[in-house]
This record gives structure tokens, C-alpha cells and sequence, in this order.
């Protein structure tokens, strides 16, 4: 099992991840909730939420939201924010237990793309949405995003021999925008709209003294030794030059389609 792909593993990095890594999706996720209109009357479910960036978004439209993780503890990130229109739960997002077309609007951002079966769970995601209303869909391009890219690319400057972190399979299987609009409509979804949005996140570099915090949660750091991780944080240093903050431009693929 790859370590994603285990509850525990998140369960762990709940509150880092809300911390480090929440605010720089959010920007997507609100970047995915303004392509849907969304009214107080609105039924929306959040699959894979995480610690609740889009679901705390459309809670702020006034929609009444279901949020769902596999992870206890990130359901519980969202349950701590106490907003009286989101309600969380445990749940696998490959066989959620709703009844057919129970939302008007089903996302997942960046979270159907983790799963074993990421098919499944679009056609799940596909299965709980009304007619007529949508599916809305987040994930990386190529390396993924932020840290993640970040030390992707580095590890292949320095260390070319070597396996670095394996991206999920439906990263690169909806990489292309063709491909990803043929994924929604096997999963039975209709009328898919496939648009590029880059964000920068921008890294402190300051928080390079404490590096371990801000990219612990990536493989690729935790698989280098110390040395290796010095000359890491020696190059991010060269490519940040003079900067206080450093860009890393992040590209997702945010897909909208119709049952």
C-alpha cells in the first residue's frame, strides 16, 4: 500500500497538512467553487475533503455541505470549525452511502486522484450527483505542487539515479486535459470543461531552518539522509538567491461537468 493511499498515514498528518498545506489549496478550491453557482438551498458534497478547503469555502455560500475523508482525524479538522451548515463524516469516497442523486454539486479536490481505484470513485462521485447538476474535479499536473514539486525536481538535479516519490496514478492518467474530460464521461458525467489554473506558493525561506516541518510530509524527504538533506536546502538557498520568498508556480487541471 502506498502511504497515501492509508488513513493512518493522514490521520498523522492531519494538522500539519491544515496548517502547511491548506491555505495553498484553498486558492484552488475557491478557484474551483467560482465555476458553480451555489445557493442556501444547494446540496453539496465534499469527497476526499481533507481539512475541509472547499467544503469550508461552499459553507460560506450559504450551501448546505456533507464533507467525507477516509481520515478520522482530517474529518475532524473540518467537524473543529464548527460551522452549523457542514456537517463531516468518515467515509470511503470508492463507495459512499448515498443514496442515488442525493447532491446538486459533488467536488474532490486533489482527493478522488489519491484513491486506489480513482475510476470508482468518479463514477461514485457521478452516481450521488443529481441530474442536472455537477462534478467538479481537482488534480495536479505532472509532479505535483509546491514542496512536493519542489523537491521532486531537486532530487533529480542531484540525485539522478535514484527513485524519488511515485505520484498517483491518476495524476498522470488525467494529466492531459483530453484524457481527463474521457475519464469524467466513462464515470457517466456529460458536457466536461477542462481549464489550467496556476497559483505560486510561495515558500518562506526562512522556514528552511526548520525544514523538517516544511516538507515532512513528503517522501522524498523523508527517504535522504542528512547529508542528502543539507545539499538539498543548500540548493532551494542557491535558487532563492536574495529572496525572502520563493515562488513555485503550481499547475492544476480543475474539470466541470453535468449529470
Amino acid at each position: 500500500m502506498n502511504e497515501f493511499e492509508n488513513p493512518d498515514h493522514w490521520d498523522v498528518a492531519a494538522k500539519h497538512y491544515q496548517q502547511t498545506a491548506h491555505p495553498f489549496t484553498a486558492r484552488f478550491a475557491e478557484a474551483a467553487l467560482a465555476r458553480v453557482s451555489l445557493t442556501s438551498t444547494s446540496r453539496v458534497l465534499d469527497v476526499a475533503t481533507g481539512t475541509g478547503a472547499l467544503a469550508l469555502a461552499a459553507a460560506r455560500t450559504g450551501a448546505q455541505v456533507l464533507a467525507t475523508d477516509f481520515s478520522a482525524g482530517m474529518v475532524a479538522c473540518v467537524a473543529a470549525a464548527g460551522l452549523p451548515n457542514v456537517e463531516a463524516r468518515v467515509m470511503d469516497g470508492q463507495a459512499l452511502t448515498f443514496p442515488d442523486a442525493s447532491f446538486d454539486a459533488v467536488f474532490s479536490i486533489f482527493g478522488v486522484i489519491m484513491f486506489p481505484d480513482w475510476r470508482k470513485g468518479l463514477k461514485e462521485m457521478q452516481r450521488v450527483t443529481k441530474p442536472g447538476g455537477y462534478g467538479v474535479v481537482a488534480t495536479w499536473q505532472e509532479q505535483g505542487a509546491a514542496t512536493f514539486l519542489l523537491l521532486g525536481n531537486i532530487r533529480r538535479k542531484l540525485f539522478p539515479p535514484r527513485i524519488g516519490m511515485t505520484m498517483p496514478e491518476a495524476v498522470q492518467a488525467l494529466s492531459d486535459p483530453e484524457d481527463f474530460a474521457d475519464a469524467l464521461l466513462t464515470a457517466g458525467y456529460r458536457d466536461p470543461v477542462i481549464e489550467s489554473v496556476t497559483h505560486d506558493y510561495q515558500l518562506q525561506v526562512a522556514a528552511l531552518d526548520e525544514p523538517d516541518t516544511l516538507f515532512g510530509m513528503s517522501p522524498d524527504w523523508n527517504s535522504l539522509n542528512d547529508t542528502d538533506k543539507k545539499s538539498v536546502i543548500a540548493e532551494v538557498r542557491k535558487m532563492a538567491g536574495d529572496q525572502l520568498v520563493f515562488s513555485i508556480p503550481s499547475t492544476a487541471l480543475i474539470a466541470v461537468a453535468k449529470r
